[in-house]
């Protein structure tokens, strides 16, 4: 059965401290455009306050994420996260999205919250206006075997220039071509 919050109890602050995998969903403005949905890892997702999660975002193929949050009156987003060990749960986060880069005055503050990792792009914040958790049992169970290191040896190997370059060239516009802000600052 599912239960509704509006603010992260310890108890499920603990959850997702413990979770290897979330998913990140936004959706344009436009009823036309695509809603996107992302998994990410990587120890990048932290519990700021109990009503504030952010996640640590690197550079990859796209930044939809930015992108429909830039341009989405109401910065919707949706966050979750779900057990994949023996305790079933699902949890989902409901709220308001906004994008912090490392030329924001935040950045100083908010950025020793997260891991230092080659390809740091920006940090994603979450103002949660509710929650929901699920029982999950469907969900099946899987074991982490390791994290991957690809996306960080490429960014590394790529270098500052050329991390930029890439940027500009592919995570300015979203697929459905909303400007991200990337290329603002």
């Amino acid at each position: 059965m599912a239960k509704f919050f509006e603010r992260l109890s310890p108890e499920l602050t603990d959850f997702i401290r413990q979770q290897k995998v979330f998913f990140v969903a936004t959706a344009p403005p436009l009823a036309e455009g695509r809603i996107n949905l992302s998994p990410k890892g990587m120890d990048t997702f932290r519990v700021l306050s109990d009503d504030t999660v952010g996640y640590l975002d690197l550079v990859g193929s796209g930044n939809e994420t930015a992108a429909h949050l830039r341009h989405d009156p109401g910065h919707r987003m949706t966050l979750m996260m779900c057990s994949f060990e023996a305790k079933p749960l699902i949890l989902r986060l409901y709220g308001t999205g906004r994008v912090v880069r490392p030329d924001d005055h935040e950045w100083i503050d908010l950025s020793p919250k997260f891991p230092e990792l080659a390809g740091t792009r920006q940090i994603i914040l979450m103002k949660i206006a509710s929650g929901q958790t699920s029982c999950g049992f469907g969900v099946p169970e899987f074991e982490l075997k390791r994290e991957r290191t690809m996306l960080t040896d490429w960014a590394e190997k790529k270098g500052e220039d050329g991390l930029r370059r890439y940027q500009q060239e592919k995570n300015s516009r979203s697929i459905d071509g909303l400007e991200t802000g990337i290329a603002d600052g």
